[in-house]
């Protein structure tokens, strides 16, 4: 799916929908930012995928905010590069490219192997997020609901960077995911690219809870590597 006709309506209507609940934090805000957030939680949940174009009318109706600002969030997104412009078609959810996914992925091995070598010091709630996001994956896996197996991954993933402690390392790992969550829509069924990742989450997870925060870093990083190369083989058959 491409383009907003090519969409489910009720796809969209989900959208539409979700954007309406967030709208009073929107609107309590009056912030362009604060509705770029939301826009980009549509996409890292993967309620919004690559190609989808977004009407101005009905999402800055369903944000309570006026055009003008729904603008300047999408003009944040475009720089964020989760939105992309294109004449005579408007604003388009982007499709990253394999050149994307190698520096993303280089941005994640800093990022999340620093965050978890941090782990150690974290507190007891922070470690408690990753196994529920393990957890969560793993329910996802068995209710065989491949979408919300990727949901749990992200989880997972943001929870180890929240292990820093760090709004700004959160703020950076909101942007990686909501490309991330675009990656995968170019490797085919969620479930057959994310299930195998969930045992490796929950190896990870252990290990952090065991206090052995080098054996953690150290799988986390080859999953990196494994799950960089899988992608790009995916995109290479594409």
């Amino acid at each position: 799916m491409t383009t907003a006709e090519s969409r489910d309506p009720d796809t969209f209507d989900d959208v539409l929908g979700a954007l309406e609940a967030a709208r009073i934090q929107v609107v309590l805000s009056s912030s362009a930012e604060r509705a770029a957030a939301v826009i980009r939680d549509q996409v890292t949940e993967g309620r919004l995928r690559s190609g989808a174009r977004l009407p101005e009318d009905p999402m800055a109706r369903a944000l309570g905010i006026s055009r003008n600002t729904l603008r300047e969030s999408l003009s944040q997104l475009i720089a964020e590069r989760i939105l992309l412009r294109v004449p005579n078609r408007g604003v388009l959810v982007a499709s990253p490219t394999a050149p994307d996914v190698r520096d993303i992925y280089r941005a994640r091995r800093v990022i999340e192997a620093g965050c978890l070598r941090l782990g150690g010091a974290a507190s007891a709630e922070s470690r408690s997020a990753v196994q529920r996001a393990v957890d969560e994956g793993r329910a996802a896996t068995a209710a065989g609901d491949g979408d919300a197996v990727a949901s749990a991954n992200q989880h997972f993933h943001r929870a180890i960077v929240a292990l820093a402690g760090s709004r700004r390392l959160d703020d950076e790992m909101a942007l990686l995911l909501a490309e991330m969550r675009l990656v995968f829509h170019r490797t085919g069924p969620a479930e057959d690219f994310h299930s195998p990742y969930v045992d490796r989450n929950a190896v990870i997870a252990e290990l952090l809870v065991a206090g052995d925060i080098g054996a953690a870093v150290e799988a986390l990083e080859t999953y990196l590597d494994d799950a960089e190369q899988h992608l790009l083989t995916a995109f290479a058959r594409a």
